[in-house]
């Protein structure tokens, strides 16, 4: 899976007027209209992308052995595999010739790299590049959330939302001209 996200990505950027690489699923549905999200992703001093050491089995239980000395334990990260990169950030994911070949050769079987590997590689040789965030919500009885955004607190977190019941494509359909504002 990860060698077709970076083959989206380096395809994207053969496009120099992509400044953001938003990877999202079918599923995902925008909390707000297109020129918010672009303000929000534009405007940015972080890229979002979810990344935290996670010592259970989802986390840390994943990693292999063999991956060191490259990636050691410590450095192992999960995350989504939903995630938003600025250009820079995206022709390293591309451009990468160290880390990806361990994944590629390492994480088989539980190890799934499209959790683990962009978030172990910020972490590695971008550290302060992300937000430790995910722009995609999927938590709907945790309630609202308040995050840092620029340096400053807000309650705009998440730009996208998944993980629906199937018969939510109705009410969507009847929100979406107001919230959105077209229609």
């Amino acid at each position: 899976m990860m060698e077709a996200e970076r083959r989206l990505l380096a395809h994207a950027l053969l496009d120099h007027s992509n400044a953001r690489f938003v990877l999202l699923s079918e599923s995902h549905v925008p909390l707000f209209d297109f020129p918010t999200v672009y303000s929000y992703l534009v405007n940015s001093t972080k890229v979002y992308v979810e990344s935290y050491d996670e010592l259970g089995g989802t986390g840390r239980g994943r990693y292999k052995r063999g991956m060191a000395p490259a990636v050691a334990a410590w450095q192992w990260r999960k995350g989504s595999q939903w995630f938003e990169l600025d250009r820079a950030l995206a022709a390293a994911v591309v451009a990468d010739a160290v880390y990806f070949p361990v994944f590629r050769r390492h994480c088989k079987r539980n190890c799934y790299a499209d959790e683990h590997y962009v978030p172990t590689f910020l972490h590695i040789r971008h550290r302060g590049a992300a937000a430790k965030r995910s722009v995609t919500w999927v938590d709907w009885f945790r309630g609202g959330t308040t995050c840092e955004y620029n340096g400053r607190t807000t309650t705009v977190c998440f730009l996208f939302a998944r993980k629906f019941l199937p018969n939510s494509l109705t009410r969507f359909l009847r929100f979406a001209p107001k919230v959105m504002g077209f229609g």
